[in-house]
Protein backbone atom coordinates (compact mmCIF):
# COMPACT_ATOMS: atom_id res chain seq x y z
CA UNK A 1 0.00 0.00 0.00
CA UNK A 2 2.85 2.44 0.96
CA UNK A 3 4.44 1.94 -2.51
CA UNK A 4 1.18 2.40 -4.43
CA UNK A 5 1.06 5.79 -2.54
CA UNK A 6 4.57 7.09 -3.16
CA UNK A 7 4.32 5.92 -6.95
CA UNK A 8 0.72 8.11 -6.93
CA UNK A 9 2.76 10.79 -5.17
CA UNK A 10 5.79 10.42 -8.02
CA UNK A 11 3.31 10.36 -10.51
CA UNK A 12 1.48 13.54 -9.88
CA UNK A 13 4.91 15.37 -9.09
CA UNK A 14 5.91 14.15 -12.14
CA UNK A 15 2.65 15.52 -14.61
CA UNK A 16 2.69 18.74 -12.29
CA UNK A 17 6.70 19.12 -13.46
CA UNK A 18 5.94 18.73 -16.90
CA UNK A 19 3.04 20.90 -17.61
CA UNK A 20 5.04 23.59 -16.28
CA UNK A 21 7.91 23.09 -17.87
CA UNK A 22 6.27 23.51 -21.67
CA UNK A 23 4.80 26.51 -22.72
CA UNK A 24 1.11 26.79 -23.33
CA UNK A 25 2.02 28.66 -26.88
CA UNK A 26 3.77 26.89 -29.51
CA UNK A 27 7.73 28.65 -30.32
CA UNK A 28 8.53 29.49 -33.73
CA UNK A 29 11.52 30.82 -35.18
CA UNK A 30 12.26 32.27 -38.81
CA UNK A 31 15.52 33.20 -40.57
CA UNK A 32 16.12 34.82 -43.55
CA UNK A 33 19.25 36.24 -45.60
CA UNK A 34 18.54 39.32 -47.56
CA UNK A 35 19.57 39.97 -51.11
CA UNK A 36 22.10 42.21 -48.91
CA UNK A 37 23.64 39.39 -47.13
CA UNK A 38 21.45 40.92 -43.98
CA UNK A 39 20.49 37.70 -41.48
CA UNK A 40 17.62 38.45 -39.68
CA UNK A 41 16.27 36.15 -36.89
CA UNK A 42 13.14 35.89 -34.88
CA UNK A 43 12.19 34.23 -32.61
CA UNK A 44 8.91 34.14 -31.03
CA UNK A 45 5.91 32.41 -29.01
CA UNK A 46 2.24 31.72 -31.03
CA UNK A 47 -0.43 33.02 -29.19
CA UNK A 48 -3.88 32.13 -30.67
CA UNK A 49 -6.84 34.45 -31.39
CA UNK A 50 -8.98 31.92 -29.63
CA UNK A 51 -12.36 34.04 -30.37
CA UNK A 52 -10.65 36.96 -28.66
CA UNK A 53 -10.60 40.31 -30.43
CA UNK A 54 -7.20 41.26 -31.21
CA UNK A 55 -6.97 45.29 -29.41
CA UNK A 56 -9.37 44.86 -27.46
CA UNK A 57 -9.63 41.23 -25.48
CA UNK A 58 -5.71 40.46 -26.31
CA UNK A 59 -3.40 43.08 -27.56
CA UNK A 60 -4.92 45.39 -26.59
CA UNK A 61 -4.36 49.45 -28.47
CA UNK A 62 -2.52 51.77 -27.16
CA UNK A 63 -0.71 49.39 -24.41
CA UNK A 64 2.37 48.17 -25.05
CA UNK A 65 2.51 43.97 -25.32
CA UNK A 66 4.68 41.46 -25.74
CA UNK A 67 4.52 40.42 -29.17
CA UNK A 68 3.87 36.82 -28.64
CA UNK A 69 3.06 35.06 -25.39
CA UNK A 70 5.99 33.69 -22.60
CA UNK A 71 8.98 34.76 -23.28
CA UNK A 72 9.95 38.38 -24.65
CA UNK A 73 10.28 38.02 -28.72
CA UNK A 74 13.56 39.02 -30.31
CA UNK A 75 14.72 39.88 -33.21
CA UNK A 76 18.40 39.46 -34.15
CA UNK A 77 20.56 41.01 -37.18
CA UNK A 78 24.28 40.20 -38.17
CA UNK A 79 24.54 44.06 -39.74
CA UNK A 80 24.08 47.69 -38.48
CA UNK A 81 20.59 47.62 -40.50
CA UNK A 82 17.79 50.88 -40.81
CA UNK A 83 14.75 49.61 -39.81
CA UNK A 84 11.37 51.84 -41.46
CA UNK A 85 14.74 54.44 -41.86
CA UNK A 86 16.24 54.72 -38.61
CA UNK A 87 19.77 52.85 -37.11
CA UNK A 88 19.71 50.20 -35.36
CA UNK A 89 23.12 48.48 -34.78
CA UNK A 90 23.70 45.14 -35.48
CA UNK A 91 23.06 43.00 -31.92
CA UNK A 92 20.04 40.62 -30.39
CA UNK A 93 16.73 42.77 -29.18
CA UNK A 94 13.24 42.65 -27.63
CA UNK A 95 10.52 43.30 -29.97
CA UNK A 96 7.02 44.97 -27.90
CA UNK A 97 4.70 46.35 -29.45
CA UNK A 98 1.68 49.27 -28.80
CA UNK A 99 -0.85 48.30 -31.30
CA UNK A 100 -3.20 50.62 -32.70
CA UNK A 101 -5.97 50.81 -34.96
CA UNK A 102 -4.50 52.98 -37.79
CA UNK A 103 -1.01 52.52 -36.32
CA UNK A 104 1.16 50.21 -34.56
CA UNK A 105 4.58 51.50 -32.55
CA UNK A 106 7.11 48.68 -32.93
CA UNK A 107 10.07 48.73 -29.98
CA UNK A 108 12.98 47.29 -30.03
CA UNK A 109 14.69 47.18 -26.52
CA UNK A 110 18.05 46.12 -25.13
CA UNK A 111 16.71 43.38 -23.00
CA UNK A 112 16.37 40.09 -25.09
CA UNK A 113 16.70 37.20 -22.71
CA UNK A 114 14.12 37.73 -20.32
CA UNK A 115 9.91 37.14 -19.52
CA UNK A 116 7.65 38.95 -21.81
CA UNK A 117 6.63 40.76 -18.82
CA UNK A 118 9.46 42.09 -18.23
CA UNK A 119 9.12 45.25 -20.62
CA UNK A 120 11.15 48.54 -19.47
CA UNK A 121 11.00 51.41 -21.42
CA UNK A 122 14.34 52.95 -20.41
CA UNK A 123 15.96 49.73 -22.16
CA UNK A 124 14.32 50.98 -25.59
CA UNK A 125 16.38 51.33 -28.16
CA UNK A 126 14.47 52.18 -31.45
CA UNK A 127 10.64 53.18 -31.69
CA UNK A 128 9.31 53.21 -35.22
CA UNK A 129 5.59 53.38 -36.66
CA UNK A 130 3.72 51.64 -38.64
CA UNK A 131 0.72 50.89 -40.43
CA UNK A 132 -1.52 47.94 -40.07
CA UNK A 133 -2.71 46.15 -42.98
CA UNK A 134 -5.54 43.18 -43.47
CA UNK A 135 -4.45 39.84 -44.04
CA UNK A 136 -5.21 38.31 -47.23
CA UNK A 137 -6.79 35.52 -44.59
CA UNK A 138 -7.21 34.65 -41.09
CA UNK A 139 -4.31 33.51 -39.27
CA UNK A 140 -5.37 32.08 -35.85
CA UNK A 141 -1.75 31.58 -34.64
CA UNK A 142 0.49 34.71 -34.68
CA UNK A 143 3.00 34.20 -37.12
CA UNK A 144 6.19 36.01 -38.74
CA UNK A 145 7.86 35.98 -41.96
CA UNK A 146 11.20 37.49 -43.50
CA UNK A 147 10.91 38.39 -47.28
CA UNK A 148 14.46 38.26 -48.97
CA UNK A 149 14.23 41.92 -49.69
CA UNK A 150 14.33 42.81 -46.02
CA UNK A 151 10.41 43.01 -45.44
CA UNK A 152 9.07 41.31 -41.94
CA UNK A 153 5.64 40.78 -42.02
CA UNK A 154 3.65 39.94 -38.65
CA UNK A 155 0.40 38.39 -39.36
CA UNK A 156 -2.06 37.67 -36.88
CA UNK A 157 -5.96 37.28 -37.03
CA UNK A 158 -6.81 40.04 -39.48
CA UNK A 159 -3.97 41.94 -39.09
CA UNK A 160 -1.06 42.46 -41.16
CA UNK A 161 2.25 44.44 -39.88
CA UNK A 162 4.82 44.99 -42.13
CA UNK A 163 8.46 46.55 -41.66
CA UNK A 164 11.16 47.10 -43.87
CA UNK A 165 14.90 45.95 -42.82
CA UNK A 166 17.70 47.48 -44.88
Amino acid sequence: MKKAIVLLMITGLFNAFTACAQRPSPPAKVSETTTAGLKITIDYSQPAVKGRTIGKDIAPFGEVWRTGANEATWMEVNKDVKIEGKALKAGRYGIWTIPGEKEWTLIFNSKSNVSGTAYSEADDVLRVKVKPGKSTSFSERMTFSIAKNGVVSLVWGDYLINFNVK
